[in-house]
């Protein structure tokens, strides 16, 4: 569309953000929306009295052959129990000055000796909500803080040609790889991915979805509350007619804007969306307890039951015991009913709250700061948003000292695990959509390389002994299936035969990773990369954007141009 065929006044406003406004502008033309609907809040219907949180029984574990690190501190930040771990001694970019975003503070993984740590454990991760808010922060001119910086995310969130596995039965396929470290040539990374089934779309369950929006005073910005609307716009078009979507607002209190409809009815649906207004304090707590209540209410047999929350993350309102709401989030995920969020806007994004949040409602975190992130998370990837093919996967891998000295898990800092944690199916553990890819990375020293860190034990056994075989590692995953309680196990022997010779001769996927594997250590300020520049990666990503028929593996190349630019 032209800017001369809009009304001037418009088109004035839309000069600013040509391609995602103009996109935003037609779909308001094709979608009008007018009237009104009256709201049902919490003080117009009765409450029941709040379910108490169950008890787990306590299970009896076997003890293991080494003693697992003790869990970090909890604290509370924003009404729920975080990890506290202290902030990387590296080089720090702080949060822009008169900005309340805020992070959870990491420090990034260490170097472990194989002797005295051969076990990995971690949660999955397919969150991509730190790749989006990095990249807006490069394209308005700043250095993203570290601690927004996770790496994993950023890694992840790129899609990979990883082989689907053959049926639902077993939920997703493994590819593995070692190959040199392009900014070590002493090391290897071990590559470890993760691709899941992909539903038919005529297979796919009904959705019961309620939409939890944040209409608070916070929102009053054009990346916020407006993007938010035209974001689910283009979500409704993803859905099938017999799918029904809720609304419910919060902002002081909790009200019910839009019950359960059909799709079908896509036109009420879209008029209830247009009478949201932003204004007020923000009830989190209370639009949750909504939210959950139209979803159990609209519950099918076999459905997928989702709420899906948007915020800017500043829940300031309504929170009278901070414990209560993660518990409550984690009872109607036990339910079946699950919570993602969606994050909009900057200067007041609580991206702390919104990962714990996501991680304790089995669901995704994502960041939308432009319509094009917004069709990516909603339309081009809806159905790894939605429906969950595997529940609660851990991966551990345990390191085989004959062929490996040392190693470093690249990112999932926030995913970590105890050992035990494993196998004890009541620890909660990320999920897995329909077509998600998931990608792990660990640096690992191999034996006799001069890369090492740790020097050999006088009274213990020397690095090169105690193995019983030539593979690298043994990789262990646990799942659950969406209905199931009880896990089950996947194992994978990381064998010589897996080995790369060089870079070169890696499929353009895993060079692709590498590279943002590369630049997302480099924005954390991690010394792991301190000899290798901002061309290097550029080269390497080059080298493997492949097809790219959406362009972000090219927009990855610009943004690493941008903080090369801005690293000086």
């Amino acid at each position: 569309m032209h800017l001369s065929r809009i009304p001037t006044p418009v088109a004035a406003s839309l000069v600013l953000l040509p391609a995602a406004a103009l996109l935003a502008y037609e779909i308001n033309q094709r979608y009008p929306l007018t009237g009104s609907e009256p709201v049902e809040t919490a003080q117009t219907r009765a409450k029941p009295a709040p379910k108490a949180a169950p008890q787990a029984e306590r299970m009896v574990l076997q003890p293991m052959a080494d003693q697992a690190a003790p869990a970090p501190a909890a604290h509370q930040v924003g009404g729920l129990r975080t990890k506290v771990l202290p902030p990387p001694d590296d080089h720090v970019v702080p949060v822009p000055e008169g900005s309340a975003d805020s992070f959870a503070a990491f420090d990034t993984n260490p170097v472990k000796s194989v002797k005295t740590d051969p076990v990995s454990t971690f949660s999955v991760d397919v969150d991509t909500a730190s790749y989006a808010f990095v990249r807006r922060m490069l394209n308005e001119g700043m250095l993203p803080p570290a601690d927004a910086v996770r790496v994993e995310e950023m890694i992840n969130y790129f899609d990979y040609d990883y082989p689907l596995p053959a049926d639902r039965s077993v939920p997703f396929s493994t590819s593995v790889a070692v190959y040199p470290t392009p900014w070590n040539p002493d090391t290897k990374l071990m590559h470890i991915g993760l691709k899941a089934y992909d539903i038919a779309p005529e297979t796919r369950p009904a959705s019961n979805l309620v939409f939890l929006i944040d209409v608070s005073g916070s929102m009053d910005s054009p990346d916020k509350l407006p993007l938010l609307k035209t974001a689910f716009r283009l979500l409704l078009d993803e859905l099938g007619p017999e799918d029904t979507v809720a609304i419910v607002t919060y902002a002081g209190d909790a009200g019910t804007v839009l019950k359960p409809t059909a799709v079908s009815r896509k036109a009420r649906i879209l008029k209830a969306l247009e009478t949201l207004k932003p204004g007020g304090s923000t009830a989190g707590a209370a639009g949750l307890e909504e939210a959950y209540r139209l979803a159990e209410s609209a519950r099918r047999e076999g459905s997928v039951n989702r709420v899906i929350l948007a915020t800017d993350g500043d829940f300031n309102v309504g929170v009278a015991d901070p414990n209560a709401l993660e518990a409550m989030i984690e009872d109607r995920r036990d339910s079946g009913v699950f919570l993602s969020v969606l994050g909009f806007g900057r200067g007041n994004y609580r991206d702390d709250v919104m990962q714990a949040l996501a991680q304790s409602g089995n669901g995704v975190a994502a960041y939308i700061d432009t319509l094009g992130e917004a069709r990516k998370v909603l339309v081009e990837e809806a159905s790894a948003a939605l429906f969950t093919v595997a529940k609660d996967v851990k991966f551990q891998v345990e390191f085989n000292p004959a062929r490996v000295a040392e190693y470093r898990l690249i990112g999932y800092e926030t995913r970590a695990l105890n050992r035990e944690d494993f196998n004890d199916d009541r620890v909660d553990a990320g999920d897995i959509g329909s077509g998600h890819t998931v990608t792990a990375l660990y640096e690992i020293t191999p034996v006799g390389s001069p890369a090492r860190l740790f020097d050999d034990l006088r009274y213990g056994q020397a690095a090169g002994t105690g193995g019983a075989s030539d593979d690298y590692a043994f990789l262990k995953l646990r799942y659950k299936l969406p209905e199931a309680d009880t896990s089950s196990r996947i194992t994978v022997p990381i064998t010589a035969q897996m080995e790369r010779a060089s870079v070169a001769d890696l499929p353009e996927d895993y060079r692709f990773a590498a590279s943002v594997a590369a630049f997302g250590q480099k924005l954390r300020g991690t010394r792991f990369v301190d000899g290798y520049d901002y061309a290097e990666i550029i080269d390497l990503a080059n080298g493997a954007r492949g097809a790219d028929p959406f362009g972000h593996r090219g927009a990855f190349v610009g943004l690493v141009r941008l903080a090369d630019s801005l690293d000086r």
